[in-house]
């Protein structure tokens, strides 16, 4: 027995000890990346105030940061190229406080967001990235798939924002959701079809990445999850929780473009969590159609006219060009906008 205690308590401190070893390497990467990304301040500091002593001549920055440049990746390597330079002239242009830099971000991060041309869209992006420990793959994964631009179809820029800066808390599931979903780090092959329990496998394998996309909040609960109705059997693909929203998120996955039955089956899958899952302090279950094509039209007609709880969702395998993911986000704003105006006037 006393040898049983024993093992218990050292189990206890083992645990505790690789907890602070883990702590305490994360904190020393932690602190050489921001190091890293002050570093890469300074000198874009010392170039912009050299370049303004010699601002009478136009063409003294780009010789100061080409010979800047060919000495230093001779004596400190790569790291110092005459692009990594003009990186670093725009970082200090872009954030001239050096006390307000984010310790959290790491350089990979900031290069990514000075990038970023619109002041408000890079600030979103920033504040995301801190909010949610995103690592500098992520954050530029989020900004390749124009998560912020896809957000927007169903939110304007204060909201957006004002929820970044945890200003405001998330009160409706179109705030998190987006449509289209971008799911190219599955890694599938190209071919025209797909059955769902490959689909579905893809993602669980992946759940950490389908997770980001996703968005906040999000936790797995189950995968096939067994309803019993009567005598009668029924699989709901994938179920998560929302701790943002308080509640269940049922996802069906399919591999066609959606129909009225599609949306009738979710319905009922939505009802029986909320009828036998949901706590009384709970919100309202969430349903999401995953599809590979939709009629708006027809989604708008089968669902009742105050539906919030039934989504459907385009995704992408692959990760598309800029110009048709911004084609695609436009065409989707569009018909969301003439669908809010035809509400609007229908109340009137």
């Amino acid at each position: 027995m006393e040898n049983e205690i024993v093992h218990i308590k050292t189990d206890n401190i083992l645990d505790d000890a690789r907890k602070i070893i883990e702590t305490a390497r994360s904190n020393a990467v932690r602190s050489v990346d921001f190091s890293r990304v002050q570093m890469y301040w300074n000198l874009g500091r010392r170039i912009f105030e050299d370049e303004q002593e010699g601002k009478e001549r136009a063409d003294y920055g780009t010789y100061l940061i080409k010979n800047l440049a060919t000495n230093l990746e001779a004596e400190y390597g790569s790291g110092f190229s005459e692009r990594q330079l003009k990186f670093c002239r725009q970082f200090y242009k872009l954030y001239p406080i050096g006390n307000a830099l984010r310790s959290q971000l790491n350089w990979s991060q900031y290069r990514a967001l000075i990038q970023i041309p619109d002041a408000e869209k890079r600030e979103y992006y920033e504040l995301e990235s801190v909010n949610n420990g995103w690592t500098g793959r992520e954050t530029e994964r989020q900004i390749n798939s124009q998560l912020y631009e896809r957000l927007l179809i169903s939110n304007d820029k204060e909201t957006l924002l004002a929820t970044a800066r945890k200003e405001r808390v998330v009160e409706k599931p179109t705030e998190i959701i987006k449509d289209p979903m971008i799911l190219e780090f599955l890694g599938l092959e190209r071919k025209p079809v797909y059955y769902e329990s490959d689909l579905e496998t893809a993602l669980i394998e992946h759940l950490q990445q389908f997770l980001l996309e996703l968005g906040n909040g999000f936790g797995f609960i189950a995968r096939q999850k067994r309803l019993l109705i009567e005598d009668d059997e029924y699989f709901a693909d994938l179920v998560f929780y929302n701790r943002l929203l308080k509640c269940f998120v049922v996802i069906e996955l399919k591999t066609h473009k959606i129909t009225h039955e599609d949306l009738g089956q979710l319905q009922m899958y939505v009802n029986y969590f909320d009828r036998n899952e949901k706590l009384p302090d709970e919100n309202p279950t969430i349903g999401i159609l995953l599809c590979t094509a939709k009629n708006d039209e027809m989604v708008k007609m089968t669902l009742p006219k105050d539906n919030k709880n039934i989504l459907a969702s385009k995704y992408e395998l692959y990760l598309p060009s800029k110009e048709a993911l911004q084609e695609e986000v436009k065409k989707l704003a569009e018909a969301q906008r003439k669908f809010d105006e035809a509400k609007d006037g229908a109340e009137e």
